[in-house]
């Protein structure tokens, strides 16, 4: 698991020690939890583009503020990546994480709220905002805890923690809905995702507080990864990739809906694209890593990916579930390649974070524009259509730059 090998706090020193604990039992139980909060960190997204037709009309919404909802979680990944690792000097890892889930909490149970005379516009922007801010954090820290705490299981912590990650958008996708159907109202659906964040945040609570900080200093030095040719291409194609995966979690569900599915059936299909993008990540990075260069497989999974989207929208609908699961099985693999290259592309683990830190910034940040731009041209067009060649634009973007990071090259 790529992202795994990755620490965000590697060029601390004194280095970040393990996480204090008293026996087996203990790690085992901090083990659920790492793997819990994982379970929490795309519900957000998924669970939002489920009931979006309802919320949009129930709520009143205007149509920059839903282009807005979709884009602002995803930016806010690229721009609070970097505040992660300067949290945990003066903090310690372990309590950022347990603040970090706290405004989780905080935000999925604002987000479904309605303010007197003010309708339920603002809450929904700062919940999700508040959403989007606590994801980046645990996004760069739980992976060096993880890395840290189980060094001998880091194959088995790194598959558990991926899993639930993608879980956790199948689930937001796939029972959402059901929720909605059951209750008659989208804010229940929405207010249920609150109730495992809250769980996590009471089950993690004893072994964070327990951790005394201890004040680190930052090393300087080393590669600098923003004036490298290939650090630029990598990044790039992060970004392409980030553009088309997270607007499958936002758009993918109300596309289909568009298309004449019923929201049940959208939520169960979307759930199962992201399932097999859990297959594309298990064995994507194992084929990257034993080939002599990765410019195929980087371009052979930006085309899959691009055109799945394409055909999910432009198929026909009797084969909808061919084209979901071939953009599923893209995606995952695009995914899990982009963040492969991490490791191929880099000599030593210090050179390795600063790419991760450079691609986490840069690929969120740019690649939100995914989002606001088929949320724009959704706008301006009324359908999606646009969107549909956008992506198959992105899809070959993707394919160039896949091939140009995937030269037998190093940062």
């Amino acid at each position: 698991m790529p992202e795994i090998a990755v620490d965000a706090e590697i060029d601390e020193d004194p280095a970040p020690a393990p996480t204090r604990l008293k026996g087996k039992r203990a790690l085992a139980y901090l083990a659920v939890c790492l793997i819990l909060i994982g379970l929490n960190l795309r519900t957000v997204f998924s669970s939002f583009s489920a009931v979006l037709p309802e919320v949009t009309s129930d709520a009143g919404l205007p149509g920059w503020s839903v282009v807005v909802l979709t884009t602002v979680p995803v930016t806010l990944l690229g721009v609070f990546a970097p505040t992660a690792p300067v949290l945990a000097r003066r903090f310690g890892a372990e309590r950022v994480l347990l603040g970090a889930m706290a405004v989780l909490t905080a935000g999925l149970l604002l987000r479904p709220a309605e303010l007197p005379g003010a309708g339920y516009l603002p809450a929904l922007l700062v919940g999700t905002a508040a959403c989007g801010a606590a994801i980046a954090l645990c996004n760069v820290l739980l992976p060096g805890v993880v890395k840290r705490d189980f060094p001998r299981r880091l194959g088995l912590m790194g598959g558990l923690y991926t899993t639930a990650i993608c879980a956790s958008a199948a689930l937001g996708a796939g029972f959402t809905y059901p929720v909605f159907t059951a209750t008659g109202h989208w804010t229940s659906a929405l207010w249920f995702w609150a109730v495992p964040a809250a769980v996590v945040l009471l089950l993690f609570l004893p072994p964070a507080i327990r951790q005394h900080p201890v004040r680190h200093q930052h090393l300087k030095g080393g590669v600098n990864v923003w004036r490298s040719a290939v650090a630029w291409q990598v990044t790039a194609f992060m970004v392409l990739q980030a553009m088309m995966s997270f607007s499958v979690f936002a758009w993918l569900a109300p596309i289909l809906r568009d298309r004449g599915v019923d929201g049940g059936t959208a939520g169960l299909i979307v759930s199962v694209s992201i399932v097999l993008q859990m297959l594309g990540s298990l064995f994507a990075p194992a084929l990257a890593a034993r080939l002599k260069d990765q410019r195929v497989i980087n371009m052979v999974v930006a085309l899959m990916t691009g055109c799945g989207f394409a055909l999910s929208i432009f198929g026909p609908t009797e084969l909808i579930w061919v084209w979901t699961g071939l953009l599923g099985l893209g995606q995952g693999s695009l995914t899990a390649v982009a963040l492969t290259m991490i490791m191929l592309r880099t000599r030593d683990a210090h050179t390795a974070a600063h790419l991760s830190g450079m691609m986490q910034g840069v690929g969120y940040g740019v690649g939100s524009t995914g989002t606001l731009m088929v949320g724009q041209l959704h706008q301006a067009t009324g359908g999606f259509a646009a969107a549909g060649v956008l992506f198959l634009v992105v899809g070959l973007l993707a394919a160039f730059f896949g091939y140009r990071a995937g030269r037998n090259r190093f940062v």
